[in-house]
């Protein structure tokens, strides 16, 4: 089979994170609702404009699948989106080889992003090509380390998966893309389950000095209080690294094989504003058409549904202000109703992993009816006026989850979960 008249019902089967707030979903999902904020100073950016990010520590790649020769050889990056796919394809149970096959390769797909790649890769190799212009010292593994999309080549090796594979490059939105995409390949019938999501390294002295020139990042002093989303107070984005990954499946491929069901992906948007490369529509039409267009596809009844959004929420002057607008424009008076928060404000900006990361926030918040908090948020912005889940993580019995994604280049994507019912 490979394409489906009647859509598919297709769930989450699997959960993997890499993040400056642990490197396992468990933990990750306890310091989000508690509020903690992985930022923090980095010795290496002693000398720049901004000294801190969000980091990821105490990562062990042996600890996820990968050898000390794999690892030799591999950006961070490519690491980071091989550890997260590990725990998603681990937590599924999902086997496509050898004793325990449960899935055919060919039907098992991967769609893994990155928006940068291997940057620090890119980096290092740049600076000796600039020291001896004869390029005799470029590493012969400089090409198949850097490409972006050698993260999704490694996790399709590493797991047998024979299927589509994709690397999606969307800024932002890279990783929320994937996920959108391969929900759309699984429900049409192109595969019975994908590895989704994103994975970033791009902390680096070169990133950071790009993006403060830029006059993207946070400015302030201390960094437990720079990451400020809907904060009158904010001054721009913290950058961060990790990984997201998600395994999507079929409802009857989990059900045939009794895989455990986080919830179910019920509808995608996919718009661009076409206005600006960096700034984004200011009016919020072209994110609250692909808001309402996601919304739709899941069935949202503002009368019966209790709605979360795990909102973009970077902390820079412009989005904070025009995804409020969008998100008044997608649902009028039931804006403010609906809880939303931004999980960046303990984060940092994962960039081209954000989105799988957020996406895992608000499949849990829906699982436990917990609504993550927007830590720091001591002073709303007046134009930022609905309920951003102030300092606080809040209990409710919530029915649907909305993560959006708003990338550079007016990349907007929009993914909608609701919990799983029979």
């Amino acid at each position: 089979m490979t394409y489906c008249e009647k859509p598919r019902r297709v769930v989450i089967t699997g959960l993997g994170i890499v993040s400056s707030l642990g490197n396992s979903v468990k933990e990750y999902w306890s310091n989000l609702i508690a509020g903690v904020c992985g930022i923090d100073f980095i010795e290496e950016f002693k000398d720049l404009p901004v000294k801190y990010a969000g980091k990821v520590r105490d990562f062990n790649p042996e600890e996820f699948g990968m050898d000390k020769p794999f690892v030799r050889k591999q950006d961070l990056f490519t690491q980071y989106g091989m550890a997260a796919a590990w725990q998603a394809v681990t937590d599924s149970g999902l086997v496509a080889d050898g004793e325990g096959k449960n899935i055919e390769p060919l039907r098992f797909g991967v769609y893994i992003g990155s928006g940068i790649g291997g940057f620090d890769v890119q980096y290092r190799e740049t600076a000796k090509m600039i020291e001896d212009p004869s390029g005799q010292w470029i590493s012969p593994l400089f090409i198949p380390t850097m490409i972006s999309n050698i993260a999704a080549g490694h996790i399709a090796i590493k797991h047998h998966a024979e299927g589509p594979c994709l690397d999606i490059v969307t800024a932002c939105a890279t990783s929320s893309h994937c996920i959108g995409e391969a929900f759309r390949a699984i429900r049409h019938g192109y595969a019975d389950a994908i590895i989704a999501g994103g994975c970033e390294n791009s902390t680096i002295p070169l990133g950071i000095a790009g993006f403060f020139n830029a006059k993207a990042l946070s400015r302030a002093e201390d960094p437990k209080y720079a990451s400020l989303p809907f904060n009158k107070n904010r001054k721009g984005f913290v950058m961060a690294d990790g990984a997201g990954a998600i395994v999507l499946e079929s409802l009857e491929h989990a059900l045939q094989r009794g895989a455990p069901i986080y919830g179910e992906i019920t509808g995608y948007g996919n718009t661009c504003d076409a206005w600006h490369p960096t700034a984004p529509r200011p009016d919020g039409s072209t994110q609250a058409a692909c808001f309402r267009s996601a919304l739709e596809e899941s069935g949202f009844d503002p009368e019966k549904d209790n709605l979360y959004i795990n909102a973009h929420g970077t902390g820079t002057i412009l989005n904070d202000i025009a995804e409020t607008v969008a998100y008044k424009a997608a649902l009028g008076d039931y804006a403010y109703k609906a809880h939303i928060s931004s999980t960046k404000s303990m984060t940092g900006h994962m960039f081209g992993a954000a989105g799988a990361a957020e996406a895992i926030a608000t499949i849990l918040a829906l699982k436990h009816g917990i609504i993550p908090p927007t830590i720091n948020l001591d002073c709303p912005d007046p134009e930022c006026d609905l309920d951003y889940t102030p300092n606080e993580a809040v209990r409710s019995d919530i029915t649907i989850g909305l993560s959006d994604s708003l990338g550079f280049g007016g990349h907007n994507a929009c993914l909608v979960f609701r919990k799983y019912e029979d």
